[in-house]
């Protein structure tokens, strides 16, 4: 597969595209590790250098990826298990101090489903910021004051969404914003799949091709952790896969000419595919598990674990 096929947004992908089309067997700069906990797979990549940013196309931080079995035979079991991984890692990558409120923000289009992962993980969050205001003295032990917004996107607001998100930041003040997303994997079979948690923030609409503003520590001046999804896969990527099982299958060699190479860059093209994506027709199944296992792993991070006995 050539490196104009692989638009992704997972950081894994990024390290293994590079180590294939470098033929190189590590990438200075990045650290992968590995790891397993049942059927859930887990990949840590942090990017330690500028050079290993530029090499993978991602900025300097801690990236991890959770693989989610979605053969499952118990959904509930499924859900929960995803959820206290969730826990763990994010607890791991969060700021050291958590004093302050923290700040919970469902990023993407209520109406477009596979865009509506950050809006529906947000209607599942337990918000308490408004108990400590007007109940101070109510507020069981061990719960932590949370807030949530979902600012919508430009589409519908007519403001970008970082300017909505960046305003109420310096009103509340948190110790750290949590901004869910959906994104875009270069490889079918990890749409829905994969959850990946970074401290490095997020662009909105990334996902699509249609960056805004990021939402990031330095554009907010407060730690960001994004946690995103692959709801939807380029079609030229769907279709380079398809021509790379095809010549797997029959065993064909994969060289191209300069002429051929590029026709086969011209139809791949997104101007010629008109920058289609493509999302499971079981979508809003994929999306209501994936923000019930995401809401709940932001619940059991912040709140203590006695708060759900």
């Amino acid at each position: 597969m050539y490196q104009f096929l692989c638009r992704t947004d997972l950081a894994d992908e990024s390290h293994e595209s590079f180590i294939k089309n470098s033929q190189s067997k590590e990438c200075d700069g990045v650290n992968i590790e590995k790891t397993s906990n049942g059927d859930i797979n887990i990949s840590r990549v942090e990017v330690t250098t500028e050079q290993g940013a530029q090499n993978i196309g991602k900025p300097i931080g801690k990236y991890i990826t959770i693989d989610i079995n979605p053969n499952a035979s118990d959904r509930s079991q499924n859900i929960e298990a995803v959820a206290q991984q969730l826990k763990t890692e994010l607890r791991n990558i969060l700021p050291n101090s958590l004093n302050a409120p923290i700040m919970v923000v469902g990023l993407g289009n209520w109406n477009i489903t596979p865009d509506s992962l950050g809006p529906k993980v947000v209607d599942q969050v337990y918000v308490t910021r408004h108990l400590f205001k007007l109940m101070p003295n109510d507020v069981p032990d061990g719960v932590k004051s949370i807030c949530a917004l979902t600012p919508g996107v430009l589409g519908i607001t007519g403001i970008e969404t970082a300017e909505i998100v960046k305003s109420v930041v310096q009103e509340v003040k948190p110790a750290v914003v949590v901004a869910i997303d959906s994104l875009a994997s270069r490889k079918l079979q990890r749409v829905s799949t994969t959850i990946q948690l970074s401290n490095t923030g997020i662009n909105p609409g990334s996902g699509i091709g249609n960056n805004r503003n990021a939402v990031s520590a330095e554009t907010l001046g407060v730690p960001v952790i994004a946690i995103g999804v692959p709801t939807v896969v380029d079609a030229a990527t769907l279709a380079g896969d398809c021509i790379d099982m095809i010549i797997e299958k029959e065993k064909l060699e994969w060289n191209l000419d300069d002429d051929k190479r590029d026709i086969l860059e011209q139809v791949l093209a997104p101007t010629v595919l008109g920058n289609v994506v493509v999302t499971p027709k079981e979508v809003d199944t994929m999306i209501e598990d994936l923000s019930e296992m995401i809401a709940n792993g932001i619940n059991y991070a912040f709140h203590e674990d006695k708060v759900f006995e």
